[in-house]
């Protein structure tokens, strides 16, 4: 395939994907699709909702370079080997928002979401009953325990929200990394032997 076919195919598939991420991401402000909580993100949220992954990472960092890294598969000013060059350090951009969106949707699933819950030394309280227990991700870690997501009274069925969101931030970012990586080495092939489209 052709450099410039290559970073056109790759551009266009990371829209969808920055997309995906962006509004995965706003809706985990509103956790049982209650707008209660959005109030006060500082006491309602978890920290890995706060610092935007799916927003800023695989967003933001992503979406810019999808623009640049298309422009280099289309006729033009950017169709050169000086496009492919800038859209090996665009898609290093998106290399690394991807990677900060990707962890921090890690964390925050392995983690898991905070809630309401009944603790046995404190009664019932705001915090992360997952968490406290179940700190590394392991065979007791609560995503294979389903039994255990209803320690969460509210917001409602808020683990699933949580679990279902962090998952496609996580797809996502990881597809978007993989395509980012294609195409720095697809922008360092074009860089140095041309975009091999023909010239009419």
């Amino acid at each position: 395939m052709c450099t410039g076919k290559c970073a056109k195919f790759i551009g266009i598939s990371l829209y969808p994907l920055s997309i995906i991420s962006i509004v995965c991401n706003i809706i985990q402000f509103f956790p049982g699709w209650d707008t209660e909580y959005v109030k006060n993100p500082g006491e309602f949220m978890t920290p890995e909702v706060i610092y935007l992954g799916g927003i800023i990472g695989g967003g933001i960092l992503v979406l810019v370079p999808a623009i640049h890294i298309q422009a280099t598969g289309r006729q033009g000013c950017c169709n050169n080997r000086c496009g492919m060059f800038l859209s090996i350090i665009f898609a290093a951009i998106g290399v690394a928002g991807s990677l900060y969106g990707f962890a921090v949707s890690v964390v925050g699933m392995v983690k898991g979401p905070q809630c309401l819950y009944i603790s046995l030394l404190q009664g019932t309280i705001w915090g992360r009953p997952f968490d406290s227990e179940l700190k590394e991700f392991s065979e007791n870690n609560y995503l294979f325990h389903r039994d255990l997501w209803s320690t969460c009274q509210l917001p409602k069925d808020v683990v699933e929200f949580n679990v279902i969101l962090f998952s496609m931030v996580i797809a996502s970012t990881g597809i978007s990394l993989v395509l980012c990586t294609i195409q720095m080495l697809n922008g360092l092939f074009g860089c140095l032997c041309g975009t091999c489209r023909n010239k009419e």
